[in-house]
């Protein structure tokens, strides 16, 4: 055999080497990253993941998440920022006072209770809660007062 000619198999091995050896690479090399496809939620901030959410959004979503950690007294005030900065959206409105009302309906002030729901309505008439919140035994029953005492909405 000559140096310069190499047998199919010798050809076939370092084919099989180079493909190997790029598909390594290829599986190491970060992808760019895609933004995640937007969520719809009812009552979700809603944004673009390209577009950066204003200080007022920020508060609502830093209010939701420290609410749901259990950091009540930090939550009404990111929320209470949030409106304070004219957070834009009927939706956002009525979700801020949403967790308001709760904070307020647990902690035994009713008139707070009643008017952060009343409040939510106002910024939202097609606001709702989901049936798990409206179940609730403490808010349930005052959100399903306030909201039938209102005139029904039309869409």
């Amino acid at each position: 055999m000559s140096p310069t000619r190499s047998s199919p198999i010798r050809q076939a091995v370092s084919l099989l080497a180079v493909v190997l050896l790029c598909a390594a690479c290829a599986a190491s090399k970060p992808k760019e990253a895609e933004p995640p496809a937007p969520v719809e939620t009812k009552g979700a901030v809603k944004a673009s993941p390209a577009a950066p959410l204003d200080k007022a959004q920020q508060e609502l979503a830093s209010g939701v998440a420290s609410y749901e950690n259990g950091a009540y007294k930090l939550a009404a005030r990111q929320l209470q920022s949030a409106l304070a900065q004219g957070l834009e959206g009927p939706e956002n409105r009525a979700r801020a006072h949403k967790y308001l009302a709760f904070m307020h309906c647990v902690g035994g002030r009713q008139r707070q209770c009643r008017e952060e729901f009343t409040k939510a309505l106002d910024a939202d008439a097609a606001f709702d809660l989901t049936p798990a919140e409206a179940g609730h035994p403490t808010w349930g029953p005052v959100f399903r007062k306030i909201k039938s005492g209102r005139k029904p909405v039309t869409k």
